[in-house]
């Protein structure tokens, strides 16, 4: 439901930030550069964690993560709305980041697989970083 409103929320402002009625857009996610991660974290605090990724052009706007976990595996990649207009400037040069907080509800390790786009033989590749859970002094 949450995801439904935000939808509903970001189609608003662009259709509000002249984007014309009827401008058909996609969503994609996009290969991550690098991150801004803690390399330890407690129990029960919350941390943000930063994602670097490159958008190819003017047209590709931030609009929420690709964000699947499994027990303690978190895999994560920046999605985008892509709008099909026709003055799109390219800005495959300009990094941009967005960021997310993560809350440490369990113990151990959390391995985050941080998406880095498909190789050759077409096979997801990941920026792997495993974060211990350490006990607060």
């Amino acid at each position: 439901m949450k995801r439904l409103i935000a939808l509903f929320l970001t189609i608003a402002l662009f259709t509000s930030c002249s984007v014309d009625e009827g401008t058909a857009y996609r969503s994609e996610i996009l290969p991550v550069d690098s991150v801004n991660i803690p390399d330890e974290f407690e129990m029960g605090e919350t941390y943000p964690i930063e994602v670097f990724y490159y958008q190819p052009t003017t047209c590709y706007d931030f609009y929420n993560f690709y964000y699947k976990k499994h027990n303690n595996e978190r895999t994560v990649a920046p999605s985008n709305l892509v709008f099909d207009l026709d003055d799109c400037e390219s800005t495959e040069d300009i990094l941009v980041s967005n960021t997310f907080n993560f809350v440490v509800t369990g113990n151990g390790s959390y391995v985050f697989k941080f998406w880095q786009g498909k190789d050759e033989d077409g096979e997801d590749q990941y920026l792997v970083i495993e974060v211990p859970v350490v006990e607060t002094p």
